[in-house]
């Protein structure tokens, strides 16, 4: 994928069962090599956690390091699931765009205009996905549902990896589905080889896996353990 994919192209990237590793775990002072590592494992969606120490209390990375980064993810046939966890959100669609985003999801809770938030980052050519918390009523994300390419479901409070997975989270991510329409529902925080599997079988396809990740002594391996698990849980597997 590059700059000039068509939505039809970035939406059959982001579709089926894939683990999208998140490089919020990852060893920064070898972020190319880390890319490198996943890629290389058969992940084709890298995950890019951004916080602005408002909205969630950490700061993170911006569009300077998903720079250095993207060339590298499209020339391997990959795509950049961005993941805004910030303040006023609308204000940094057009530098992550430019920065090589695939898609830019931002929170419900951190706008006001969730629609418009949508129509701008489709204007910038990528998808658009909208992001909720634990603690926000699934039902708030059927105004725009139809509207959104993703709907991501967050099973852990944001701000911080390796969390804890939430108890409960399977039947907000079914609830999520039922409301979704043709949007592909995502779902980050606290996904391991154990957790994969009820969060696929309630309705999730993209999983986003951090810690699990890039905390274990094999990344490699254990993206391919989390994706089996997704796999032997697919819809399709078991019909």
């Amino acid at each position: 994928m590059n700059e000039k994919a068509t939505t039809a192209d970035l939406r059959q990237a982001f579709e089926g069962i894939q683990v999208a590793p998140s490089l919020l775990s990852a060893d920064f002072s070898k972020l190319d090599s880390a890319v490198g590592e996943v890629l290389a494992a058969g992940a084709r969606v890298i995950h890019f956690d951004v916080m602005d120490g408002h909205f969630v209390p950490p700061i993170t990375v911006g569009p300077v390091v998903l720079a250095s980064i993207a060339d590298q993810v499209h020339e391997a046939g990959g795509v950049v699931d961005v993941h805004l966890m910030v303040e006023r959100p609308e204000a940094q669609f057009a530098e992550f765009a430019r920065a090589g985003a695939d898609s830019i999801t931002f929170h419900l809770e951190a706008t006001d205009h969730a629609h418009r938030a949508i129509e701008g980052i489709h204007e910038l050519g990528c998808l658009a996905g909208v992001a909720i918390n634990p603690g926000t009523p699934v039902d708030s994300i059927d105004a725009v549902a139809s509207a959104c390419d993703l709907i991501l479901m967050m099973s852990v409070n944001p701000g911080w990896g390796g969390q804890k997975f939430i108890e409960g989270s399977p039947e907000r991510i079914g609830a999520a589905r039922a409301l979704s329409g043709e949007a592909l529902i995502e779902v980050d925080g606290g996904i391991t080889a154990e957790t994969a599997g009820p969060v696929v079988a309630a309705g999730a396809t993209l999983l986003v896996a951090g810690s699990a990740v890039f905390g274990a002594d094999d990344p490699a391996r254990a993206y391919e353990e989390i994706l089996a698990a997704a796999l032997e849980a697919s819809p399709a597997k078991n019909s």
